[in-house]
């Protein structure tokens, strides 16, 4: 039997319509609640890219300080949230499973609770838990959350115990909001297909997670960093870069599924570095992956002219969340901290106009087989 319509991976299908982003591959544009990402992301604060994504409209000032005080009341984190957390940090469990445990571990203070209020929790608690968990894994004390800091400069503060500077929690919270949504991808559709039944918002936001550790859908921005390490100095960048690709091995940091031109995404970070790298970093360190950059798209121009391979956002997430001194490990975590934004908001959509999501499968199997007795089988 020949399968009719199947399209793997879902590609090209229409599972669902959303006012939350739009991703348009062929030009290069993400649109966030109708507000270009150029637009938004280096101006907003993270509370009000919440506000918006959830409420599709930037709020009032009043709003957003009692969205900020709102979110703040929520960060701490239960004391089983914190076993657990210290038992995964014995066994040097990796920060996303930490993370996705941990989550999961609300559920147990949250009660009957409603999607609005699981929702204020989930996003407060995951820069406490990412930040705890790593801080316990290199045997320090967890650092308590600062209700008179922002989302984002809380989470640095958690993680290395100082307040940061305006330049760095800017820098932070441009990261979060260039990839707090994006379209309809593998963890935001896994996170719709939960709430679509009818389960509660911390089991579809932990599969969310478990999607997203996934290395084809989660990425790479580690690797995309480990490159220009390798290279180290511009003379050898070429030379290094012409061997990975006679070898058959893939550029990190360059090329997207979805986008056929640059990602939109990348100018944003690539300029949010620049910044971060004039005030506080290696500025040697953010020439070097321009350099590198600006080799590899003209190496891929010539070697893969038909695939217009262009930079992605891996390349200058690793960039700028090495700048604020994450380690590697932290860039996935930190990644889900800012993705939770747009779960959540996908979940309530999902659940405002709600139809259970059951694709259509086409059986390629046989058929008309008869049962033989097991002392018959040989």
């Amino acid at each position: 039997m020949s399968p009719l319509n199947y399209h793997p991976g879902l590609e090209g299908v229409v599972a669902a319509e959303t006012r939350l982003s739009h991703v348009d591959g062929a030009a290069g544009r993400l649109i966030i609640a109708g507000y270009p990402l150029e637009e938004l992301a280096p101006r907003a604060s993270f509370e009000e890219v919440v506000f918006l994504l959830w409420q599709d409209r930037l709020p009032t000032a009043a709003e957003l300080e009692q969205l900020r005080q709102t979110l703040a009341a929520r960060r701490a984190l239960p004391e089983l949230t914190l076993t657990i957390l210290r038992a995964a940090a014995a066994t040097r469990l990796p920060a996303m499973d930490a993370l996705r445990l941990a989550l999961d571990s609300l559920a147990v203070t949250l009660g009957d609770a409603g999607l609005e209020e699981q929702a204020l929790r989930l996003v407060a608690a995951a820069p406490t838990i990412v930040a705890t968990y790593w801080r316990l894994r290199q045997g320090r004390s967890p650092v308590a959350p600062d209700p008179r800091l922002g989302h984002a400069a809380n989470y640095l503060f958690m993680l290395d115990g100082s307040a940061p500077s305006a330049e760095r929690a800017r820098a932070l919270e441009t990261y979060l909001n260039t990839v707090a949504d994006h379209g309809l991808n593998a963890s935001t559709f896994t996170a719709r297909v939960i709430i679509s039944t009818g389960s509660d918002l911390v089991s579809a936001i932990t599969g969310a997670i478990g999607a997203l550790k996934g290395p084809l859908h989660g990425g790479a921005p580690g690797p995309a960093l480990e490159t220009v390490f390798e290279i180290g100095t511009p003379e050898r960048a070429e030379a290094v870069l012409r061997a990975k690709l006679a070898a058959g091995e893939r550029l990190m940091g360059f090329g997207h599924r979805v986008y056929r031109v640059r990602d939109p995404r990348a100018d944003v970070l690539q300029a949010a570095a620049e910044r971060l790298y004039a005030s506080d970093g290696d500025r040697r360190l953010y020439e070097l992956a321009r350099h590198v950059e600006s080799v590899a798209l003209a190496l891929l121009a010539e070697r893969k002219p038909e695939r217009r391979l262009q930079t992605n956002v891996e390349f200058y997430t690793a960039l700028l969340l090495h700048g604020l001194g994450l380690d590697q490990e932290l860039f996935s975590p930190t990644f889900a901290v800012s993705r939770l934004a747009g779960w959540t908001a996908h979940c309530f959509e999902q659940r405002a106009h709600n139809r259970i999501i059951r694709p259509a499968s086409a059986y390629i199997g046989p058929q008309d087989r008869r049962w033989t007795p097991l002392e018959a089988r040989g």
